[in-house]
């Protein structure tokens, strides 16, 4: 399933990046997608698959969504990265998105996390993996291109706590008016 990458792709730097989550299939397109060494957040459940878990322990920070202090350490552990490693993804949504619209409620860490560390964030979507490997199933597959498409960077120099919510709904709109573009 090749990946066909559309929008401006952005300068080289460290960026939280957050893309949509509709499909298992999205956190395989981020490699090809992607340029550069990135880290990605993941829910600590998926590392007991056997065989799969094993490599998604090591490429993945992984989060225990229901202890908050997991959340806490997941945290603290993106932040160390971004400062000293490289950019990093996280899925805002926090898991697939069933609701029938363009997106999910997104959760604040990523827009905290960019806030508290004055980092760049980098919306991508992924309007077609829905299309090749859907959520209702494992054996779900369908052949097919997939596309990636970056968005413009949201630079968020100078902003506070209070500044949160209109920047999460910015970069929710955003992603949501992009997304029905391909629908």
């Amino acid at each position: 399933m090749p990946v066909k990458i559309l929008g401006n792709k952005p300068p080289e730097d460290k960026y939280i990046i957050v893309a949509n989550h509709i499909s298992y299939l999205d956190t395989l397109v981020i490699f090809p997608a992607l340029q550069g060494y990135f880290r990605v957040l993941g829910k600590k459940e998926i590392s007991r698959i056997p065989i799969v878990g094993f490599i998604y322990k090591q490429v993945v920070i992984l989060v225990d969504r229901s202890n908050a202090h997991s959340r806490a350490k997941s945290l603290r552990l993106l932040w160390r990265v971004l400062h000293h490693d490289s950019s990093i993804l996280i899925f805002p949504e926090g898991t697939f998105n069933e609701t029938g619209k363009p997106l999910k409620e997104f959760y604040d860490g990523a827009f905290r996390l960019a806030i508290n560390t004055q980092t760049t964030l980098l919306p991508v979507i992924f309007p077609d993996t829905v299309k090749r490997w859907h959520y209702s199933g494992w054996w779900k597959w369908w052949p097919g291109k997939n596309r990636a498409i970056y968005l413009d960077p949201v630079k968020v120099e100078g902003m506070k706590m209070e500044d949160l919510p209109s920047l999460k709904q910015k970069v929710y709109v955003m992603m949501e008016e992009e997304l029905k573009k391909y629908r």
